[in-house]
């Protein structure tokens, strides 16, 4: 057997690897990485545990892995515990074509998604992350940075029972839309293709 058709096993092996029984992913590792992915805020180990069903001990041990491993590879990301939780964060290495990225979107008009979260805090403002990725169906950890890169929205504070991050409108949001306060927003009902309770509909949506 060659060489090449030994590596070729080996990541054969791993591709076809079954998911661990009550896991949900091949291994914690790929869990792990899966959920903070999608996680709008820092994750604490506790409830890493808890959506892995694994000992706390482990889940740490197995944190403190991947954080080092992608360091040891120069990735363009940190794994990092920062604000009670883990995250993904861009390595400062990075920073440049970060910014590059950021200034470049600047210029370009909103996508769907960033009008439609827009939209959301607009109306039901003062509002978390996670009210606004209930309301839209998926997530918009990285729409919301968009929309506070350009000004529209802000951070307002912490939610007193979860911890979780108020958002709302800015005066830069009133100025581009030509208003001069929230009150002048239209009737949202009018302008949705949904029910004459729409507010009804929102409010079971996000309870």
């Amino acid at each position: 057997m060659t060489e090449s058709q030994t590596d070729f096993e080996e990541i054969e092996s791993v591709t076809t690897e079954e998911p661990e029984v009550g896991l949900g992913a091949p291994s914690l590792r790929a869990a792990l990485e899966a959920l903070l992915l999608v996680a709008d805020e820092p994750t604490p180990t506790a409830t890493l545990a808890t959506l892995t069903r694994t000992p706390e001990d482990d889940v740490l041990t197995t944190l403190h892995d991947l954080a080092q491993e992608y360091a040891i590879q120069g990735r363009g990301f940190d794994l990092r515990e920062f604000g009670g939780g883990w995250r993904f964060w861009t390595r400062d290495n990075c920073s440049g074509i970060v910014e590059r990225f950021v200034l470049d979107g600047q210029h370009a008009r909103l996508s769907q998604a960033a009008l439609e979260t827009l939209a959301v805090v607009a109306y039901r403002q003062p509002v978390t992350r996670s009210r606004i990725a209930a309301i839209r169906g998926v997530n918009v950890d990285s729409v919301v940075r968009t929309l506070v890169t350009r000004g529209l929205i802000e951070e307002l504070g912490h939610d007193h029972e979860t911890g979780a991050l108020f958002l709302r409108t800015t005066p830069y949001f009133l100025e581009r839309l030509g208003l001069r306060e929230l009150t002048e927003l239209p009737p949202i009902a009018e302008h949705l293709p949904m029910p004459d309770n729409v507010e009804e509909v929102l409010d079971l949506t996000v309870s």
